[in-house]
């Protein structure tokens, strides 16, 4: 008798992606040669996604040549947050990981209480695959992480690539995967249910100060009570075709982006206002980050100033960006600098 359904299913999706990471580390000159087993880290906070990522990347790697490990990160938040990082530790171990790490970070306070945790858990991530040498970092996104960040993006009004969602594969050389993106966290539930493992319940996952929280518990409900059980499914794959289509658009804004400069390489207003608006701002976009702007801290309105440069111009004065850059037009011009 085979696994439960549930089992099966987080299994073969980390088994996909194990099957890619070999084969990237098999082709890469760097990497082919060197003898050793690739690395692969299970981010892991405890939690029920987590705990059945961590469990199937145990179980599908004593079939691969492939070594496993995992990191759980605390960010000392709540009473009690430093044991609990040791007891997630320890399962990792008893599920067969090594090395496993339990990693206490600091949480600023820039950008709200959500971005600065997260900011400071891959800050940790990042410097633990460095740290070990790992190949991949797998986090446990589902579907419903998913289709969260995606209604996220649409009430920031930030355009196509805020509605694309979390890539599969992110993070410098595609560091970062997520295997469960195509699964349902029920079914997580239920895989972890089946294996007896352990789990904690994040309380800040139902905390009503946080707004993915919010989102979670009363904003989806409404939602699928209004339009039908299909909706996390619908946002999940409203993810996926805004990303081809916004991956396809950056392609097209850095092609373009040469041919609208002129010898001295000065972009140049006539050429610009040419381009469709989508290419135009990203071409506008790519260039204000390059003179020093903060991507973190560039919104979309501050590239519709910039583009009324282009297309609204009466005259208007330098406009001021995040990162002490000011774009202004001159004779034709767009002239970027860092003030």
């Amino acid at each position: 008798m085979g696994p439960h359904p549930a089992v099966a299913a987080i299994r073969l999706a980390v088994r996909r992606v194990l099957h890619d990471v070999l084969t990237e580390h098999q082709t890469d000159p760097t990497t082919a040669h060197d003898g050793r087993e690739p690395l692969v880290l299970v981010a892991c906070s405890g939690g029920a996604d987590s705990m059945a990522l961590a469990s199937a990347l145990a179980f599908e790697t004593r079939k691969l040549p492939v070594r496993a490990g995992g990191i759980t990160v605390d960010h000392g938040l709540q009473d009690g947050s430093d044991t609990r990082a040791a007891e997630v530790a320890g399962r990792m171990t008893a599920l067969g990981l090594t090395p496993v790490e339990a990693v206490t970070v600091t949480v600023g306070r820039e950008g709200g209480p959500e971005a600065a945790a997260r900011d400071a858990r891959y800050t940790a991530l990042d410097a633990a695959a460095e740290r070990h040498g790992a190949a991949a970092i797998l986090l446990g996104h589902t579907r419903d992480d998913q289709a969260e960040t995606v209604l996220l993006g649409l009430a920031r009004g930030s355009g196509i690539r805020s509605l694309s969602g979390m890539a599969a594969v992110s993070g410098a050389a595609g560091r970062y995967r997520r295997p469960f993106l195509h699964l349902d966290r029920h079914t997580i539930r239920k895989a972890c249910i089946a294996q007896e493992l352990a789990v904690w319940d994040d309380p800040h996952n139902s905390d009503p100060a946080y707004t993915r929280s919010r989102l979670r518990h009363e904003g989806l409900p409404a939602l699928e009570k209004a339009l039908g059980k299909g909706v996390v499914e619908a946002l999940a794959r409203t993810a996926q075709l805004s990303r081809d289509d916004a991956d396809a658009l950056d392609t097209w804004a850095a092609d373009a982006e040469t041919s609208v400069r002129d010898e001295a390489g000065a972009l140049e207003c006539a050429k610009l206002s040419g381009l469709p608006p989508a290419v135009r701002r990203r071409v506008l976009r790519r260039a204000v980050i390059a003179e020093g702007a903060p991507a973190g801290s560039l919104f979309a309105r501050h590239i519709e100033e910039v583009d009324r440069l282009i297309t609204g111009w009466r005259g208007q004065g330098a406009i001021n960006l995040p990162g002490r850059v000011e774009a202004r037009r001159q004779g034709g011009r767009l002239v970027i600098r860092q003030g």
